[in-house]
């Protein structure tokens, strides 16, 4: 299977596994925009000349995205370009947000990347099965009300605040 590509003296595969957060992992504002979020990733994406969003999953509070992004661009400079450009657009559809959470950031920062190499398949299957991979950890750490050990119920108690 041959998928690089080429530019005028150039052949490559350059694939990156990405995730990003919203600034405060912000999960209510994140949870109601999300399908709104994901058009505008991927519209900002395909703007952009020779990057190709492969593959991507939305989860509670991050996203995960499979990019081919062309070595004439680096890959902060992509970042800066994808981060700032869709929080223009978020606010902008979305303006009473900017009033609530101030100084137009939706993105954290930060972000993590990743090459994908020839693993390409495996880094697909992960970012598919993210979203179940989360909820299934979401089950285990949640609190037990029956000890495992003895099969008593467990006193739930009060907890004080710090």
């Amino acid at each position: 299977m041959n998928d690089t590509q080429s530019l005028s003296h150039t052949s490559y595969r350059c694939k990156y596994h990405i995730i990003i957060i919203p600034k405060y992992r912000r999960m209510i504002i994140y949870n109601k925009l999300k399908k709104d979020i994901g058009q505008i990733l991927r519209m900002q994406v395909a703007r952009k000349p020779g990057c190709k969003l492969m593959e991507a999953e939305a989860c509670a509070d991050h996203i995960h995205m499979l990019i081919e992004i062309p070595p004439k661009y680096s890959v902060s400079e992509f970042m800066g370009y994808l981060k700032s450009k869709s929080t223009l657009m978020i606010f902008e559809r979305h303006a009473n947000m900017k009033y609530k959470f101030g100084n137009r950031k939706f993105w954290s920062r930060g972000y993590f990347v990743d090459t994908v190499g020839k693993n390409e398949k495996a880094i697909r299957e992960y970012i598919q099965n993210q979203l179940q991979e989360d909820k299934l950890s979401d089950q285990m750490s949640m609190k037990e009300f029956v000890d495992p050990f003895t099969g008593e119920p467990v006193k739930v108690t009060k907890e004080k605040p710090l």
